[in-house]
């Protein structure tokens, strides 16, 4: 059974909790398991079986998905009061995990059991919630991973499409985006670094190029082939 000042914790980072049934909350509450893993710990791998829901309480998780080529694509990092939206369609599904999870930073979690999961997912609308409350969110993060993986080479398109445009482009990163092929985040977010970076400036619907040798550099041979 969790301690009452751990039931409290677990409620304030997922809300949901608060909102069972006394039945279900007890249910939880006796089969909930305390677990803890240092960093750099694999938690789960490529097509390991999935048999557990973890609730965060401390410490953090990177969700990769390992590459042919060695090369790790991070899917999504998980922190306290998060649900891992792949465990829960695993466990859904009854099928082995496509990615890999590695603790990021010293992680203790309350885990439950398959079964326990699927008795409280059958029984319980607020645990439901909890379940699915982060899927949206996570979904429309990995669309925006796989708009920048199947474009690809986005910092060397935007690079070279600032540099033909300098000294200054007035557009909004929606336009930009629309020229480009993409969706306005990921201009958004290649922006903000190319600003981090002193490359540009970034006002309302201005963009200040400030250094056009540098995006020429970035664009490489994007810069040939955009005439």
């Amino acid at each position: 059974m969790l301690e009452q000042s751990v039931l409290k914790e677990l409620i304030r980072l997922y809300p949901p909790i608060g909102e069972m049934a006394p039945d279900a909350r007890r249910l939880l509450q006796e089969n909930l398991q305390r677990m803890s893993a240092p960093a750099g710990h694999l938690l789960f791998d490529l097509d390991s079986p999935c048999s557990l829901f973890v609730l965060l309480y401390a410490g953090s998780i990177r969700v990769i998905k390992p590459a042919s080529s060695g090369r790790e694509i991070l899917l999504y990092r998980l922190e306290p009061g998060d649900s891992c939206v792949l465990t829960a369609s695993c466990l859904l599904g009854r099928s082995n995990y496509p990615a890999r999870g590695v603790v990021e930073h010293d992680l203790v979690a309350y885990a439950l059991a398959a079964p326990v999961f699927n008795r409280l997912l059958d029984a319980s609308t607020p645990f439901r919630a909890l379940v699915f409350t982060h899927f949206a969110d996570r979904i429309a993060d990995l669309m925006q991973l796989v708009e920048e993986v199947a474009f690809g080479q986005m910092d060397q398109r935007l690079a070279a499409y600032l540099m033909e445009r300098a000294p200054l482009i007035e557009a909004t990163h929606q336009q930009i985006a629309d020229e480009l092929g993409t969706v306005r985040e990921v201009v958004s977010r290649r922006l903000k670094q190319f600003e981090q970076r002193g490359l540009v400036q970034l006002e309302r619907g201005l963009v200040h190029i400030h250094n056009v040798e540098r995006l020429r550099r970035i664009a490489g041979p994007l810069r040939d082939s955009s005439h």
